[in-house]
């Protein structure tokens, strides 16, 4: 099993995140009001709006008693399509934690009326993803998207507004940069930095840095290098769960490839349901 440097983790300091998203007074464990998904790109727009508000990014602690410590299951979700199809494969990886076994799977094909729109691409997925999720006989404590989480022009890619329709901790791990600024991590596996929203310093007012702040920019995720010298992920908080458990997940779940194992066996699963392998 891949070693990650201890080093990786101590590291990972709560940031200064003066902008980050509010939360509610109290514990949020329960999905959100279902909303239409039939809807055009500018009422999407509007409901990820106000659905960005009810993301909670405190600490795992706070809803999975004993933090990481205290997840048994963690579950992979991924979506198989072409970009301009109207047809989704969506499948649903439940392992076992930490040792990633897999326990469950769920697979479906369905419908994606929705455009395929970057920024909105949960509207398209997220109605195949639930239907998935339905067929489930293990429910998992934490689920890891293959997308992005809050680190989103508007703070609601697809693991966030998914954590939020299933009330459940949501992480989000993605291939490629969707939104923000961050420092290529160092080449050695374990390396990461923090992913900035540098806009939402502008909106604050913020100017300048002064002698020993931390760098500028609303904290929303982290670019983790799993392998060396191999482009880094892109890790960040859904819903239910801090900026640093998120990274803390991504690290304790990777073995030996790119991707951590919860969205690498989705993207198998998924594909090979594609492919008509598996029923």
């Amino acid at each position: 099993m891949k070693k990650f440097p201890t080093l990786l983790i101590r590291r990972a300091k709560s940031p200064r995140n003066k902008g980050a998203i509010a939360a509610s007074a109290g514990m949020r464990t329960t999905p959100a009001v279902p909303h239409a998904w039939n809807v055009t790109p500018g009422e999407a727009i509007m409901i990820q709006k106000t659905l960005r508000d009810s993301i909670d990014t405190r600490p795992l602690d706070r809803t999975v008693a004993g933090g990481t410590k205290g997840i048994r299951y963690i579950a992979g979700a991924d979506i198989s399509c072409n970009r301009f199809s109207p047809i989704a494969y969506a499948g649903i990886v439940v392992l076992s934690y930490p040792d990633m076994q897999v326990v469950d799977s769920a697979c479906v094909k369905d419908d994606m009326p929705f455009p395929y729109i970057p920024g909105l691409l949960s509207f398209r997925e997220i109605p195949a993803l639930l239907n998935a999720w339905k067929k489930l006989k293990i429910v998992p404590d934490v689920i890891m998207v293959d997308g992005h989480g809050i680190a989103h022009p508007r703070r609601l890619g697809i693991a966030a507004h998914f954590g939020l329709m299933i009330g459940k901790p949501t992480l989000g791990c993605a291939k490629n940069m969707l939104y923000g600024a961050y420092d290529e991590p160092l080449p050695e596996a374990g390396s990461f930095s923090y992913i900035r929203d540098m806009k939402a310093e502008k909106r604050s007012g913020r100017q300048s840095e002064k002698f020993g702040e931390e760098p500028a920019g609303e904290v929303i995720g982290t670019a983790l290098r799993t392998k060396r010298a191999v482009k880094p992920v892109f890790v960040s908080p859904g819903n239910l769960m801090s900026v640093d458990d998120a990274l803390r997940i991504a690290v304790e779940t990777t073995r030996l490839h790119r991707l951590p194992e919860p969205t690498r066996q989705a993207h198998l699963l998924v594909n090979e349901f594609r492919l008509g392998r598996i029923d």
